[in-house]
C-alpha cells in the first residue's frame, strides 16, 4: 500500500484509521475519508492490499449515494477533494480513493439486512430455526431467499475485534426506540429498492450492512460505504442456485480461501497468494462494471 496512507497528509490532521478507511479532519464540519486498498476478513486486516480496491469502493458508494438520495440524506458534501488536498503528488496518489464528507455523529451499530439465508445466518438457522432470534419457516435451504428481508443489527467492533449480533431490543436500548425504528425502516427500504435495481443488472444482493449518523439537528444520514463488495454479499444472478453457497463478486471469495487454512481468525492474518489477490481485484472491478455500467 502507498506510504501516503500510512502517514499524515500535509496540513490535514489524521483522526484515525479503521479497518479500511482513514479519516482526516477538514475544518470543524467536514472529513476527508480515504478508502485504502486494505482488506479485512473475519474482522482482521490482512497484510496485503487488493490493488484498486479503494477506488472501486469509493466509486460504487458514490453511485449508491446518488441513487438513494431521495430515500435518505447522506454524508456527501459536494466539496471536491482537490479543494482540500492541493499537493499534486498527494492528489495523484489518492486517485479516486478520497471523499470529502460532512462530519456527522456515527451511530454505534451495524445495520445489517439479510435477503437470503447464507453465512452466519445459515449457521444460526441450522441450529435454531431462526436468524438472530427471528423465526423462519422450516425447510429452507442454504442460499434460499427469505420470505421477506430481515433486519439483524450488530454492534460496531473496533479493528481486530469481532462484531456481535444483537436483537432489535438491544439497539432500542442503545439508540432509543424511535431512532432504532428509523434505522431499521431506512435499512430495509434502501435494501429492497437497491436489490431490485441490482437484480436488473445481473447481481443478487444477498445481504448488506449500512451505517448511519446524525447531524446537529438529530436527522438520520447514510454514511460510510453503501452496497459495495466489502459491505455486501453479491452473487451473479445467472449462476445462482439455492442449496449451496453461490459464487460471489465480493470478499467472500477471500473468506472461502481463508477457511481452507489452519488459521484461528485472529491477528496477524495470513499472506494471500498472488492469484487470490489478482482474482479478488478482478471480482471487485466486475461488480462495479455490472452495477454502474461504467
Amino acid at each position: 500500500m502507498s506510504a501516503l496512507f500510512e502517514s499524515n497528509l500535509r496540513g490535514l490532521p489524521l483522526l484515525g484509521r479503521g479497518k479500511v478507511r482513514d479519516l482526516y479532519a477538514v475544518g470543524p464540519d467536514h472529513l476527508l475519508v480515504v478508502t485504502s486498498d486494505r482488506l479485512s476478513a473475519f474482522d482482521v486486516v490482512l497484510p496485503q492490499p487488493i490493488p484498486g480496491k479503494g477506488e472501486v469502493l469509493t466509486r460504487v458508494s458514490n453511485f449508491w449515494f446518488a441513487r438513494t438520495a431521495a430515500l435518505i440524506p447522506n454524508q456527501l458534501s459536494g466539496i471536491p477533494v482537490s479543494q482540500v488536498v492541493t499537493d499534486p503528488d498527494e492528489l495523484a496518489q489518492l486517485g479516486a480513493r478520497g471523499l470529502v464528507v460532512r462530519r456527522l455523529a456515527p451511530l454505534p451499530v451495524e445495520a445489517i439486512v439479510r435477503g437470503y439465508l447464507i453465512g452466519s445466518g445459515w449457521k444460526d438457522y441450522q441450529g435454531s430455526g431462526a436468524v438472530c432470534g427471528i423465526a423462519l419457516p422450516a425447510g429452507l435451504r442454504q442460499a434460499d431467499p427469505l420470505p421477506r428481508p430481515i433486519f439483524t443489527p450488530s454492534t460496531k467492533a473496533a479493528a481486530g475485534t469481532h462484531d456481535e449480533n444483537v436483537d432489535f431490543a438491544h439497539i432500542s436500548g442503545l439508540l432509543g426506540a424511535e431512532l432504532a425504528a428509523q434505522v431499521r425502516d431506512a435499512s430495509l427500504r434502501i435494501y429492497e429498492e437497491s436489490a431490485a435495481f441490482a437484480l436488473r443488472r445481473g447481481i443478487i444482493i444477498a445481504d448488506t450492512k449500512f451505517e448511519f449518523g446524525l447531524d446537529q439537528d438529530g436527522r438520520l444520514h447514510l454514511i460510510d460505504e453503501v452496497l459495495t463488495p466489502d459491505s455486501s454479499r453479491f452473487w451473479p444472478a445467472d449462476q445462482y442456485q439455492p442449496g449451496q453457497s453461490p459464487p460471489s463478486f465480493d470478499k467472500q471469495f477471500v473468506r472461502d480461501y481463508l477457511e481452507t487454512l489452519d488459521w484461528d481468525k485472529t491477528a496477524p492474518g495470513p499472506e494471500l497468494p498472488p492469484d487470490i489477490i489478482a482474482r479478488t481485484a478482478a471480482k471487485y472491478r466486475e461488480a462495479e462494471e455490472r452495477l454502474t455500467g461504467a
